[in-house]
């Protein structure tokens, strides 16, 4: 022991580059609620076009078809049988991608926005400090 060093030392503790574990449990919580608010907007905005007579696409209305090769499969046809059965799949599907997109985007915006006032400065202290540029207008 030297002179000048205590005995009782604090340990610095070592920072991680994990993120914290609450913003890790609200990704994770996020992944479960956009995709279920999504199908449920996505179902319920479809319904609500057919009962008011908006034109959906006709491609999307009706069962889901499989090609051949899949029907001679019983264990694929295991699989998919309550796909198929579900009227208007394709419309209800296509409907819930782009609310999820939707939800995606907005959710991503407001991280982004929060991020932005309480995250790190964007310059650390060994960043050379931005270039202060004077431009002299151009005289002819």
């Amino acid at each position: 022991m030297s002179k000048y060093q205590s005995s009782a030392r604090k340990k610095v503790k070592e920072r991680t580059n994990q993120p914290h574990y609450l913003w890790r449990g609200i990704g994770c919580v996020m992944m479960l609620v956009i995709p279920v608010i999504s199908i449920a907007a996505g179902y319920e905005t479809i319904n609500y076009a057919l009962t008011e007579g908006y034109r959906v696409p006709y491609q999307l209305l009706g069962t889901p078809t499989y090609p051949d090769l899949f029907y001679k499969s019983s264990g694929i046809m295991i699989i998919l049988s309550p796909i198929t059965a579900i009227r208007h799949f394709y419309a209800y599907a296509v409907a819930s991608i782009f609310y999820m997109i939707l939800f995606g985007g907005i959710t991503s915006l407001g991280y982004s926005i929060v991020y932005r006032m309480v995250g790190p400065s964007r310059y650390g202290a060994l960043d050379a400090p931005p270039p202060k540029v004077k431009v002299k207008p151009y005289k002819r």
